[in-house]
């Protein structure tokens, strides 16, 4: 409490002071007789007694230096934790290596405009609407043969290496004989006979013979040789 900043408040007490010790004075020193005169005493004390209890809770109620007006004390209460707020217990406060290498591992894309740089913005290219043509069974199988092409094909088999260079016929059964060559080799054989145990000759002709190879069950045509130097 500060008195020295007060005057006023101060010398209003200590007349009222004076006053209420005049009264009580006067009360205790007149006569018991005049009971009027003691009930109105009686009032001007209890008046003055509420006067300084008055003035002395003015005097102690402390004023801003600005005006007049009383504190209080319970304007701003400061609070130091929010309703409904994040309860920090909760809150797992290790460091998430794998998000932070997730977002550094995303590429960055390349800037399409400069945001320094004001201006209209880029064209947007119109986009075509690609008519689809539905596709016919025989090129949905040509492109299933291809995604599964299946085992692979068989190698040909090997050519026949004989060379037909001529036949005969003057023979007493009439079976004509068919002259081969295969390398300095000479085979001489009818229809139905067997050459290296591997070649048969099927059928004899003037101009060509055919024969079949019986380890691959392939029949071949051998030209007369005679000819296909000619020709």
């Amino acid at each position: 409490m500060k008195f020295g900043a007060e005057p006023k408040k101060i010398a209003a007490l200590a007349g009222l002071t004076g006053l209420a010790a005049y009264l009580l004075y006067s009360n205790l020193g007149s006569s018991p007789s005049n009971g009027a005169a003691v009930e109105a005493r009686v009032a001007r004390q209890s008046a003055a007694d509420s006067a300084v209890a008055a003035a002395a809770q003015n005097a102690a109620t402390p004023t801003r230096p600005g005006g007049g007006r009383k504190t209080n004390r319970e304007e701003f209460r400061p609070s130091y934790r929010r309703k409904g707020g994040v309860d920090t217990s909760t809150i797992d406060p290790r460091l998430r290596l794998d998000l932070l290498a997730k977002v550094q591992a995303v590429d960055l894309a390349p800037a399409e405009r400069n945001l320094f740089v004001f201006g209209a913005a880029a064209p947007v290219a119109p986009v075509i609407e690609r008519k689809i043509i539905p596709k016919t069974p025989d090129q949905i199988a040509q492109e299933r043969a291809r995604e599964n092409p299946g085992p692979p094909a068989p190698p040909p088999p090997p050519a026949i290496t004989l060379k037909y260079y001529g036949y005969t016929a003057l023979r007493a059964d009439g079976r004509k004989r068919a002259f081969f060559l295969d390398g300095d080799d000479i085979f001489v054989a009818a229809e139905g006979d067997l050459i290296k145990k591997r070649y048969k000759v099927v059928r004899i002709g003037a101009s060509s013979v055919e024969v079949e190879d019986t380890q691959f069950n392939h029949t071949q045509m051998l030209p007369l040789a005679a000819e296909e130097a000619a020709g």
